[in-house]
């Protein structure tokens, strides 16, 4: 397979696991957001649409079977490095079960009151905060060669998320 040109974003899923008030996360053991805690998810595989991508990852991560998901928004990343995505953000609402196994990292339980303490991508902040809210989305993030959150946009409503005057 012929690899993808530095700077073509890739396509992949992020998928958000819910139950009542807590998320099944989990915490990468490789980059990108290593020993951060994320949706599970991963790349499109050739000729595969988002939706059964999805639904793939997470059977593949967690070993849960999940007959559908909702589509939430997207994610998109930008970076003058090879970190370019476009991430579908589906969520599901699951029985809450005893974290699999899983050979990406450790999937953990967390509640939304401990979310803010939590290492994660600032990029998941608000999508989270945006699922919560049951509101659709569409984000552009920058980030520097660093890897780092520059700006964060949702250009259906053209606001800028991030940074706030709160961040300054």
């Amino acid at each position: 397979m012929a690899s993808v040109p530095e700077g073509l974003k890739k396509a992949a899923v992020l998928c958000v696991l819910k139950h009542q008030q807590e998320l099944l996360l989990l915490k990468r053991l490789k980059e990108p957001n290593r020993n951060l805690y994320t949706p599970v998810g991963g790349k499109l595989d050739p000729y595969e649409s988002p939706l059964p991508a999805a639904i793939r990852e997470t059977r593949e991560e967690t070993g849960i079977e999940v007959p559908t998901m909702k589509y939430c928004g997207t994610l998109v990343e930008s970076s003058p490095t090879k970190y370019n995505w476009i991430n579908f953000v589906y969520v599901a609402d699951i029985e809450r079960v005893p974290p699999p196994d899983c050979n990406e990292g450790e999937l953990r339980w967390i509640s939304l009151e401990e979310m803010p303490s939590v290492p994660t991508p600032k990029t998941d902040w608000f999508i989270y905060q945006y699922i919560l809210q049951n509101r659709t989305f569409a984000f552009h993030a920058d980030f520097d060669d660093q890897i780092k959150l520059i700006r964060m946009t949702d250009v259906l409503t053209e606001e800028v998320i991030y940074p706030t005057a709160r961040d300054n």
